[in-house]
């Protein structure tokens, strides 16, 4: 009896959700507010136009922010594990103590955009603009990837993505 209660609290442990994404939050965010430290957990903002705003930590992992429109926003500081910004425009976007570990900004617009201190660990930039990005150091691109259509700040070697 004792055996079949803990495998009923281990399953019950193992089956719950951990931090759900928040869907009026997402909600919000979506038609156009900020959201600092908000749960946006997989959200889906594909072909958005969210200028200027402010998703300073932010829980964004898993996002979906392909071919959106995010020139000027803040990001400093947000969970940007697992995002797809690919072919996405982050011109003066600020990712300043972002963790963007394996995000994919493939053919991304990041000019002017802010990394100091950016956790860019598996982030594939490939094809990206970000010639003129600032905080960024070859240490931090070390841990990153991109191609030879990568257009990296003078000064940063890039490292060839794996196929």
């Amino acid at each position: 009896m004792k055996r079949i209660t803990l495998a009923i609290l281990a399953l019950g442990l193992l089956s719950s959700p951990a931090l759900a994404q928040n869907a009026s939050q997402i909600d919000a965010a979506r038609n156009g507010a900020s959201c600092p430290k908000c749960n946006l957990f997989q959200a889906d903002f594909v072909g958005l136009e969210l200028k200027n705003k402010n998703f300073a930590g932010a829980r964004l992992r898993q996002a979906d922010m392909g071919i959106g429109i995010f020139n000027g926003t803040n990001f400093s500081g947000a969970d940007l594990r697992d995002v797809n910004g690919s072919a996405a425009l982050f011109g003066r976007a600020s990712f300043a103590g972002a963790d963007m570990t394996n995000s994919n900004f493939v053919g991304a617009y990041l000019e002017h955009a802010n990394f100091r201190g950016a956790n860019l660990t598996g982030a594939n930039f490939s094809g990206a603009e970000m010639s003129t990005a600032t905080g960024l150091t070859q240490a931090q691109f070390d841990r990153a990837c991109g191609d030879e259509a990568t257009q990296a700040p003078a000064g940063i070697r890039v490292p060839v993505c794996n196929q």
